[in-house]
């Protein structure tokens, strides 16, 4: 874990950096996001996936026995899919209503899936054993950070077109 180290402080620094960002644009175009019927779930998601690897980065750099901590980014990356099926949900639901084309929401769940499946696959890994799940994680990581800034664009600029 030890060699793991420098990417999960870089990655809980930027995390909680991008998680700034994100706030910022909500803050900045609140009541055009409310008027959206997808983009509040949208954030949401956005915002709970940033949060996963803040916390799993702080997870990892604590001393634990890898058993514990695979449970626990087990128990994160379910509660971050959670949330991103909620949002692929109401992507469906309300883009509906607003007659979005079906392609933008099944892109959207498609994303916000390759961002938070890795975190299950990592956390079943450590509990085995697997040093690969630390890969994993560091997969996640390198995804929520893409699709984040992505979903940070569409909620400061893109919102406004």
């Amino acid at each position: 874990m030890n060699i793991w180290a420098n990417f999960f402080i870089a990655a809980a620094g930027a995390s909680a950096s991008l998680a700034g960002l994100v706030f910022v644009a909500l803050s900045v175009n609140i009541s055009r996001i409310i008027q959206i019927p997808p983009l509040p779930s949208r954030a949401g998601a956005t915002i709970a996936t940033l949060i996963l690897i803040l916390v799993c980065s702080m997870a990892v750099l604590i001393p634990q026995p890898a058993f514990v901590l695979g449970i626990e980014i087990l128990a994160l990356g379910i509660g971050g899919w959670l949330m991103k099926a909620r949002a692929a949900y109401r992507a469906f639901v309300d883009g509906a209503k607003i007659q979005r084309p079906a392609f933008e929401a099944v892109v959207e769940t498609v994303l916000g899936q390759i961002q938070v499946l890795p975190f299950l696959a990592a956390g079943i890994l450590v509990i085995i054993g697997s040093d690969s799940g630390f890969y994993w994680i560091a997969g996640g990581v390198i995804a929520a950070f893409v699709f984040s800034v992505l979903n940070a664009w569409i909620l400061l600029v893109e919102i406004l077109r």
